[in-house]
């Protein structure tokens, strides 16, 4: 299981790793498609790291496809997403600094199914993730998209 850690400027301890999340709405835009992690149990949008040689909205789209089996496609950058006083530890020992692209994506084709990365997956409103155990900073991500069509740099 990974583990985040917090400490002035502790992310220069890690390699850099730019991931993608995706926000997806419910028809009436009221309620974010989210997944649960099966390394920790934490509620999270679907997303990953993005690997050479593919495009952010590629990386999003495909992490969507593995994650819940669901095509999208990708509508708008929400925002830019780090922070310097985070690490992210692997049981590996892999420390990473993460960058992340967070997207609006909207559903094409697929099925929405569970993989070896989810043990659950619902559609959420923002008030009930307030009592859910979420992860990282996914929760400002969800409220940044509702927020329309300002990009945040966070």
């Amino acid at each position: 299981m990974s583990q985040v850690l917090f400490g002035p400027r502790l992310g220069k301890e890690g390699q850099l790793r730019i991931g993608c999340s995706a926000t997806i709405f419910d028809k009436a835009r009221e309620k974010v498609l989210l997944t649960q992690r099966a390394d920790n149990g934490r509620w999270c949008l679907p997303g990953g790291a993005m690997e050479a040689g593919e495009s952010a909205a590629e990386a999003c789209a495909r992490e969507v496809w593995e994650e819940t089996g669901l095509e999208v496609r990708v509508k708008r950058l929400i925002g830019v997403y780090s922070n310097p006083d985070q690490l992210v530890m692997y049981p590996n020992g892999d420390k990473i600094f993460m960058v992340v692209l967070s997207f609006e994506a909207e559903i094409i084709a697929g099925e929405l199914g569970l993989s070896h990365e989810t043990t659950a997956f619902g559609y959420f409103s923002p008030q009930e993730m307030e009592k859910m155990p979420m992860h990282g900073e996914h929760k400002s991500r969800v409220q940044d998209a509702l927020l329309g069509g300002e990009l945040f740099m966070k």
